[in-house]
């Protein structure tokens, strides 16, 4: 009973996500027109209902129902029409950066790219990046965009509808955001309270992850697997929007197995994961997408389980 309830309360919460994103994303400034055809809607309902009530049918016309048909083909088509992507154009050699820089980009064929670029050009579309006392620049963007698109490359339809913008610092930071004084050793973040759908990134740190092709850290890509993580309503390290049910306890497991190892200085994977099951999800993801093949090679049954939550046949 404990896991239907844990598993439907993931679903809740994650629906209810979605509920927020079609009413703030999508309707964009028809908030206002959505909220009074909503009370107008509302109000002749209520007045239709009254009427039956009283067996008057003779104020009931074709025109009442009319109208308020119409009224629910205009909410639909306010809340749930297509969401349009403009805003920022791709830069004319945004594809040279992304085989320069992204080497998870270079090593799809011709078909994997071009929906690597399609969800890049979504994703840059539709979220917001601000410099904070920091120069946002065309390859600035394309990096943040290539570490959204990494982890959900091979999941269809996805979008990050808990996110909806993302500010540039120019180095690191402390916990309460500062960044200048002491205890500024934070290089990325995602926001909470009135920070919420809010992600912070260091650019010094988010173009080092990408300049060293050689390293298995990455400070954006390990951001927006929190993301995902967070997806379900819970921070927790398990992805459970994305992971069988079935294969929770061991990826549960796993984690603390890892981490252990870790501690014990017996594994290649950043002691950063020590922290919690949430960062060592983090960290083992990052490692996965830079590198692939060492990670498969060094740890197998976590490269199995990453592959489960990551990627769709």
């Amino acid at each position: 009973m404990g896991r239907f309830w844990r598993r439907n309360r993931c679903l809740y919460k994650a629906g209810r996500r979605r509920v927020t994103q079609l009413f703030t994303k999508k309707t964009g400034g028809n908030c206002l027109l959505f909220s009074f055809l909503t009370i107008a809607l509302a109000l002749r309902i209520v007045r239709l209902l009254f009427l039956l009530y009283l067996h008057q049918p003779m104020f009931i016309t074709v025109l009442q129902v009319l109208f308020i048909l119409a009224l629910i083909i205009v909410i639909i088509f306010f809340v749930f029409q297509p969401k349009r992507h403009e805003g920022f154009t791709l830069p004319e050699n945004f594809r040279d950066w992304l085989l320069d820089y992204v080497p998870f980009y270079a090593g799809l064929d011709e078909e994997g790219q071009k929906r690597f670029e399609e969800k890049l050009q979504r994703f840059l579309s539709a979220v917001k990046i601000t410099g904070a006392n920091a120069e946002v620049e065309d390859l600035d963007r394309i990096l943040i965009g290539a570490a959204a698109v990494i982890p959900v490359h091979g999941i269809p339809d996805w979008e990050y509808i808990n996110l909806r913008e993302v500010l540039l610092y120019p180095g690191f930071f402390n916990t309460d955001f500062d960044q200048e004084g002491t205890n500024r050793t934070v290089s990325g973040m995602v926001g909470t309270g009135h920070m919420e759908n809010v992600m912070i990134l260091s650019k010094w740190e988010l173009r080092q992850g990408f300049v060293n092709r050689t390293g298995n850290r990455n400070t954006a890509i390990h951001e927006f697997v929190h993301l995902i993580d967070k997806m379900d309503g819970t921070l927790d390290g398990v992805p459970e929007i994305l992971l069988e049910r079935k294969y929770v306890p061991q990826w549960q497991q796993l984690l603390e197995v890892t981490m252990q190892e870790i501690r014990q200085g017996g594994s290649d994977i950043d002691s950063y994961g020590t922290t919690s099951p949430v960062e060592c999800f983090a960290v083992v993801a990052e490692y996965f997408f830079m590198q692939p093949e060492t990670f498969s090679q060094n740890h197998p049954q976590l490269a199995e389980l990453l592959k489960k939550i990551f990627i769709r046949k």
